[in-house]
């Protein structure tokens, strides 16, 4: 653990240093991050096109569009598993880059590997427990399933963190993922809350903008229904999709490290925890009655 108190994010935190942490990282890499994560953005783009979704807009029959969407399983596969290995190099890259200066992106993307298959693994076993977490949550109503969602992501958080730190023990990375995730589990709630909002209030504002160009297409539709489906076109324009992907690597960093800062945060914790002897805080700091009292005069001697 020695080795990791180097890393820039490693340290208790609050929201406020939480913040500060998060803009220092994301600044002072900033060219790195953003070229990495443009780069997985237009392949990730391009994969897209090549599933090409676009079958889908003028499927009104739902049989049909359970067998079309059962004809693209594979590729929409695909494009899952892509997104996992593309996380888990950029979780990589911001965990190792500040330990190992020296290290370049083939290593980082060759040794991504160690952790791909485990958090594979994880991620199944974490999609069927989600969705009996939902279900539960749907139980509840509306709330229950924007808490029940927030629960998970909380959670999902800690996994990559936890293999990369601890190890890629699968057994191990759950417990120390559920033990430090429901350790100050509201402080970590409400962490993830603030952060996931930001994320998704600045991912509208991005959207939002790179839409500006393309807008008079939309407003097509409201007088023209039937051009819907040229509309729809417009998210598989060269420019758009360009336009996107840098929107996109703006922005997906930042989940990334958050992650680290509540893992760090977590660790650093436990660590500060360690080094109070056990029984500390149930005798050895209170203080005695016979303490308030000046000794005799016969005890100095």
């Amino acid at each position: 653990m020695e080795q990791f108190k180097i890393h820039p994010l490693y340290r208790i935190h609050d929201l406020d240093s939480l913040m500060t942490s998060l803009w220092d990282f994301y600044r002072t890499r900033f060219l790195s991050l953003f070229i990495i994560s443009l780069v997985m953005s237009l392949v990730t783009q391009y994969s897209v096109m090549l599933v090409d979704i676009k079958e889908l807009q003028g499927i009104k029959d739902p049989a049909e569009m359970l067998a079309m969407l059962r004809s693209k399983m594979l590729p929409l596969a695909g494009l899952a598993l892509l997104s996992l290995l593309f996380g888990t190099i950029l979780h990589y890259y911001i965990f190792i880059k500040p330990l190992d200066e020296e290290i370049n992106i083939l290593s980082v993307i060759g040794k991504s590997f160690i952790y791909f298959i485990p958090y594979l693994i994880i991620m199944i076993l974490f999609v069927f427990a989600g969705s009996v977490i939902i279900v539960l949550g749907v139980l509840a109503l509306i709330v229950g399933v924007f808490f029940a969602a927030l629960y998970l992501g909380m959670i999902s958080f800690f996994i990559l963190p936890v293999l990369m730190a601890e190890g890629p023990d699968i057994g191990r990375a759950i417990a120390r993922t559920l033990k430090l995730s429901h350790t100050n589990f509201w402080q970590n709630i409400g962490w993830s809350a603030v952060i996931i909002l930001i994320y998704l209030v600045l991912s509208m504002i991005l959207s939002g903008i790179i839409m500006i160009p393309f807008a008079g297409n939309f407003l097509k539709t409201i007088f023209n229904p039937e051009g819907a489906t040229e509309a729809f076109g417009t998210f598989f324009n060269p420019v758009y999709l360009g336009l996107s992907a840098m929107a996109n690597a703006l922005i997906m960093p930042l989940l990334p490290i958050f992650s680290f800062i509540l893992y760090f945060n977590g660790r650093a914790r436990e660590e500060a925890g360690d080094l109070t002897a056990p029984g500390d805080n149930e005798t050895g700091n209170k203080v005695k009655v016979e303490d308030l009292y000046a000794k005799p005069e016969n005890d100095k001697i």
